[in-house]
């Protein structure tokens, strides 16, 4: 395994990006041939994402808005997740069903079945929106949870920017047609699948992924395309309208490996349903994982002034994974990006710089790299140490 060169970088001026290239010295022949994907006419909006190694591995068209339909219920369930997280919201509470919810969305789409006098608990609505993607338990608990739906859809935009989603807009809890208030993008979807997983695993176990739902004496069944049928799929959820057709924001895990994908913009449920399978199975099909660095293992350190420690190691939280064509035998480049002079203090587990990584047949993966280590300012003895080892350099 190729490892980091200690690189001693020279600093320009302050919040200039620097780069030092760790080259690889294998090179693989630059006519490598990816195999195709699902054709274009199958999926005119697709993203397949490596969440291991933070890499995408197929895109297309992967900033065009549509609208997205009752995948929008995910933005509901990761701001419900939030809440639970910190104690606001318990899966024990009980919601009224308001007259005017029920009037308005009794019976209307996809529905959990709530009766006018229903006091359904947070349990059952977050399994009602994530298995049966129930219109009106998406109003119910956003009612409820945040007192009135403005103020729901207020926490998920705020939510939807505060995680990245920056060309995305709610106007509903559900995704029901809203006359184009609310839209999002494959690249948006697939950040906010990635931070559902991510931020709230036990959460995203627990309610995603079940093939069916019972409530009121109702049994229905989940339309997740992948979900039971393919190895290792949990989800994600599915999406409808006529204006924006047939979308899938999806996951599967595969002996420690997770990709997320996005499908959208198919003219018939079959045919997404056929695309999805198609691009997850491609994704796992294709590509190795290739460990570079263990969690804790140092990946490189730079200079830090002011410090009482001269040069700082820096770590990645989760290590460092590349994915890579299979059978593809040069070591990948790796180039550190980040923003100078790193200056003391630094406390430990603080972000300092990004790795870059590039490999044959990807999308760069990048990877946040954080302080090793605290490290505090220089005394008097250290900054005169400091000062004469520079001098000495």
């Amino acid at each position: 395994m190729k490892q980091v060169r200690k690189a001693r970088l020279r600093f320009g001026l302050a919040g200039v990006l620097l780069s030092a290239a760790i080259q690889a010295t294998a090179q693989q022949d630059a006519e490598t041939q990816l195999p195709e994907p699902p054709a274009a006419e199958a999926a005119p909006i697709a993203m397949l994402y490596d969440m291991n190694s933070r890499q995408t591995l197929f895109s297309r068209e992967v900033d065009r808005r549509f609208a997205p339909a009752s995948i929008t219920k995910v933005m509901t369930t990761f701001v419900a997740f939030g809440k639970m997280q910190e104690g606001e919201l318990d899966p024990r509470q009980r919601f009224s069903v308001r007259p005017e919810t029920f009037k308005k969305w009794n019976r209307v789409g996809s529905t959990m079945f709530l009766a006018h006098d229903d006091k359904p608990t947070v349990n059952q609505l977050l399994h009602g929106i994530t298995t049966v993607s129930a219109n009106d338990g998406s109003v119910v608990l956003a009612e409820g949870a945040a007192g009135s739906l403005p103020k729901w859809l207020n926490e998920m935009n705020a939510a939807a920017q505060r995680i990245g989603m920056e060309d995305s807009h709610f106007g509903s809890p559900n995704g029901f047609p809203d006359e184009g208030r609310t839209f999002t993008t494959a690249h948006d979807l697939v950040t906010l699948g990635t931070r559902l997983i991510r931020d709230y695993p036990h959460h995203y176990q627990r309610y995603y992924g079940k093939r069916q739902m019972r409530y009121g004496g109702i049994t229905q069944n989940n339309h997740d395309p992948i979900t039971g049928r393919l190895f290792g799929a949990d989800g994600i959820k599915t999406g409808f309208t006529n204006q924006a057709g047939y979308g899938f924001l999806g996951s599967a895990m595969r002996n420690g490996r997770r990709l997320v994908m996005v499908v959208a913009g198919s003219d018939r449920g079959w045919v997404r349903n056929e695309a999805a399978r198609d691009l997850i199975e491609w994704g796992f099909t294709n590509f190795d994982v290739r460990r570079l660095f263990a969690r804790g293992e140092t990946v490189t350190t730079i200079p830090v002034q002011n410090g009482s420690l001269r040069d700082l190691p820096l770590i990645a939280e989760d290590g460092v994974a590349v994915s890579v064509l299979k059978d593809w035998n040069a070591e990948p480049e790796m180039t550190l990006r980040f923003e100078g002079p790193a200056v003391a203090p630094i406390k430990a587990g603080e972000p300092v710089a990004e790795l870059v990584i590039t490999s044959t047949g990807t999308g760069d993966a990048r990877i946040p790299l954080v302080a090793a280590q605290d490290v505090a300012e220089a005394n008097v003895a250290q900054r005169i140490r400091n000062g004469f080892l520079s001098w000495v350099d």
